[in-house]
């Protein structure tokens, strides 16, 4: 009673397509015929290399070697090049097997069909299917390969890199070869004095700078989003309009125009300190008064984002609330404590630890106001205001110390995403997630 399906399977598992020609659906096999055997040209010509090129990244650096008395340079293996390549081939060949597996189950589907008496479905037939039931899936199939090979490859390529020797000055190709080394980076990172001491100094100031940045934004757009929506405040339309206006301009522009204000030499700023008396501070040059000063300017660009999504939210809080803390006798803190702080964080505390996760990597504060300086003696290529993403920026482009910014990028992603999946499943908006739907 199974033949049908069972032969249809195995002719598929034996080549793609056979199965689909056996249920006599010529069209849908020829293409999966035409499928594998452009696969089979492509991966005969290039998997063994890929799987010698993972495993090895390459056996000969370039080298000089004299051709008739001169001497010539005779390039070699170039092992991030072979990386790169082994990674896009075996990634082709999971794709391969991912549409190996789905010729299989459709013809043993079809196969079924057959069985219970149901003619197959012609290539027309199958068309109007997918674009009647499976079009959202089939659309999305484009975007979805993007993704693959260029978002996802990427993480996969920085992965593998943290855990060879990929670094100045050694082992920098095509002159010299790269290796794998383990788990040797991260133990430098962690253990070796001269690594551990800037990481751990760095990621306490990334964890300080994440929390102060995002509690000062935060609150201070609450602070802003409730005097603006007080009664009796008049103009309101145009303190919303005054207030945005940090945010509607280039951060970035703000940012470099914030770093000539604060300079300690030339600044209108200490200038203006000038005129009243009062003595230049080293906002920029000094390591305590540098991270005040960015703590600040991020309060400049960030609090009007908070306060048009906490405005968005005063909206939408029903009137007769108040209404009954009033006939309660409820005063004004205990009104904003009972009823508006809690409906706040309900809709925003996704938004909160979003930004929390955001400030972490805050790469455009740092780096365009400071550049991470002023300058750390105790530290390895990493001045005082350094983010662990600035840090991770100089050693990948200033210092070629490319193993030892990859396993940083790995550890920092681990706790921006525990730190984001612990907090958000712990949050009432994911709890009570009905009450809003």
């Amino acid at each position: 009673m199974q033949r049908h399906r069972t032969r249809a399977a195995i002719l598929s598992t034996i080549f793609m397509g056979l199965g689909q020609i056996y249920n006599r659906q010529f069209i849908k096999g020829l293409i999966f015929i035409a499928v594998e055997a452009g696969a089979l040209f492509y991966f005969i010509a290039n998997l063994g290399r890929a799987l010698w090129g993972i495993t090895t990244l390459g056996d000969s650096p370039s080298h000089l070697e004299k051709v008739k008395g001169i001497a010539k340079m005779v390039p070699g293996d170039h092992s991030i090049v072979i990386l790169i390549q082994s990674l896009i081939t075996l990634m082709f060949f999971v794709l391969f097997l991912i549409a190996w597996y789905m010729n299989i189950r459709d013809a043993h589907k079809t196969g079924e069909e057959r069985e219970t008496g149901r003619p197959s479905n012609t290539f027309k037939q199958s068309v109007r299917y997918v674009l009647d039931y499976k079009f959202a899936q089939g659309f999305l199939l484009l975007p979805g390969i993007g993704i693959l090979f260029f978002t996802i490859m990427p993480i996969i390529f920085m992965i593998m890199l943290a855990f060879t020797n990929y670094a100045a000055p050694d082992h920098i190709p095509p002159a010299k070869l790269v290796d794998w080394v383990g788990f040797e980076t991260f133990r430098n990172l962690l253990v070796l004095k001269t690594w551990s001491h800037t990481f751990y100094g760095v990621l306490t100031w990334t964890i300080i700078w994440a929390v102060l940045s995002t509690v000062t934004t935060y609150f201070g757009g609450m602070l802003v989003a409730l005097l603006i929506n007080q009664k009796g405040i008049r103009f309101k339309g145009l303190w919303r309009l005054i207030l945005i206006v940090p945010y509607a301009i280039p951060q970035m522009i703000s940012l470099l125009l914030m770093r000539n204000l604060f300079n300690g030499q030339f600044g209108p700023i200490n200038q203006y300190l000038g005129y009243f008396g009062l003595g230049g501070l080293p906002w920029l040059t000094d390591p305590f008064w540098a991270k005040v000063t960015v703590i600040m300017v991020n309060m400049w660009v960030g609090i009007p984002v908070s306060m048009l999504l906490i405005m968005g939210v005063l909206t939408t809080i029903p009137r007769d609330m108040y209404e009954a803390a009033e006939v309660d006798g409820a005063t004004n803190y205990q009104k904003f404590r009972i009823v508006t702080l809690p409906m706040i964080l309900f809709s925003t505390a996704p938004t909160l630890i979003m930004q929390f996760a955001g400030n972490i990597n805050n790469f455009n504060a740092i780096y365009l106001l400071t550049q991470g300086n002023p300058v750390n003696g105790n530290y390895q290529y990493a001045g005082s205001t350094d983010l662990l993403v600035t840090w991770l920026y100089k050693l990948t482009l200033d210092q070629n110390k490319n193993n030892m910014a990859s396993a940083i990028g790995i550890i920092l992603f681990i706790i921006v995403a525990g730190f984001s999946l612990y907090n958000y499943r712990r949050t009432k908006s994911f709890q009570e997630e009905d009450m809003i739907q």
